[in-house]
C-alpha cells in the first residue's frame, strides 16, 4: 500500500541519519521528496537513490531567504506542499555552566529558529491547497531533565511549545494543517555516533537488548512516515516519544 501517494514532502536534514530515512521511506510509499541539506554531495546522492520523484535543494535552514526559496521551488517543481519535516539539527554537550553564550545562541539559532521559520513559510504554502502535515524532530530532552545537554534541550523545548501553538493556531484559523512533534531519546545516526568517538554500533546487538535506549533511523522514520500520511488525520498537537519507555522508567 502506497500510504502517502501523491503528497509532496520537504524534508530537511535528508544527507545522513533520519532525514535520509525519511526521504526513503516517504518516497518508497508513494511521496514525491524534496531532500535539502548543506551536504549537498550527500544530498544528490540520496536523491539520485530515489530517482525522478525526488529533488535535492541546497538548504541553510537559520537563513529566511533560503526557506522562501525551497517552498518555492517545491512548489514551482511539484505543484504543492503537503509535508514538512523539519528534521535538521545540531548537537551539542555542555551543562548551564559548561555552555557558552555563543553556544547556546548557535544551538537555538539551528534547532529552534529554523523550525520556526520552516513552519512558517509551510503554512503559507499549504493553507491555500488543501492543508497538510508539519512535522517537528524534538526530543525527549524538552520532556525530562537532561543536564549535558542545556542548549538543545532549551531549543527541542521551544519546538514542542511551538508545535502546540502552530497546531492550535491552525485548527482555528481552518487550515486543515496538523503539526505534531516527534521525541526520540538517542538514535544510532552520526551525529550521535559523533558524541562517543564516531563509533557506529551494529543495530542487530542493539535489539536484542530490551533496555535499549538508542533506536534505529528507521524506527523514527515510521513514525515520521505515519504522521505525513492520512492514518493520522485526527492526530494534532501531538507529542509521539520514540525512546521504549525512557522518559518514564526513572533510570
Amino acid at each position: 500500500m502506497q500510504r502517502v501517494e501523491g503528497k509532496v514532502c520537504i524534508v530537511t536534514g535528508a544527507a545522513s541519519g533520519v532525514g535520509r530515512e525519511d526521504a526513503l521511506l516517504l518516497a518508497s510509499q508513494g511521496a514525491r521528496v524534496v531532500l535539502t541539506d548543506l551536504n549537498q554531495e550527500a544530498g544528490r546522492q540520496v536523491a539520485a537513490q530515489i530517482g525522478e520523484n525526488a529533488l535535492f535543494l541546497p538548504h541553510d535552514i537559520t537563513r529566511e531567504n533560503d526557506w522562501q526559496r525551497v517552498v518555492e521551488t517545491t512548489v514551482r517543481h511539484f505543484g504543492r506542499l503537503d509535508v514538512l519535516v523539519n528534521n535538521a539539527a545540531i548537537l551539542a554537550l555542555g551543562s548551564i555552566e559548561d555552555t557558552s553564550l555563543e553556544l547556546w545562541r548557535q544551538v537555538l539559532t539551528v534547532n529552534s529558529d529554523g523550525y520556526f521559520l520552516g513552519c512558517k513559510y509551510a503554512i503559507a504554502a499549504m493553507k491555500d491547497s488543501g492543508g497538510g502535515s508539519i512535522i517537528n524532530m524534538s526530543s525527549v530532552a524538552a520532556l525530562g531533565g537532561m543536564p549535558l545537554f542545556c542548549a538543545y534541550s532549551a531549543a527541542k523545548g521551544a519546538v514542542t511549545a511551538m508545535t502546540r501553538s502552530v497546531a492550535l493556531h491552525c485548527k482555528r484559523q481552518g487550515y486543515r494543517i496538523r503539526c505534531n512533534s516527534v521525541h526520540p531519546d538517542g538514535i544510532n545516526t552520526p551525529m550521535t555516533q559523533a558524541l562517543s568517538g564516531g563509533q557506529a554500533q551494529p543495530q542487530e546487538s542493539l535489539d536484542q537488548d530490551p533496555m535499549n535506549r538508542l533506536c534505529a533511523p528507521r524506527d523514527v522514520a515510521n513514525v515520521v512516515l505515519f504522521l505525513a500520511s492520512d492514518e493520522s488525520r485526527f492526530i494534532n498537537g501531538a507529542e509521539l516519544r520514540v525512546d521504549n519507555g525512557q522518559l518514564i522508567s526513572g533510570v
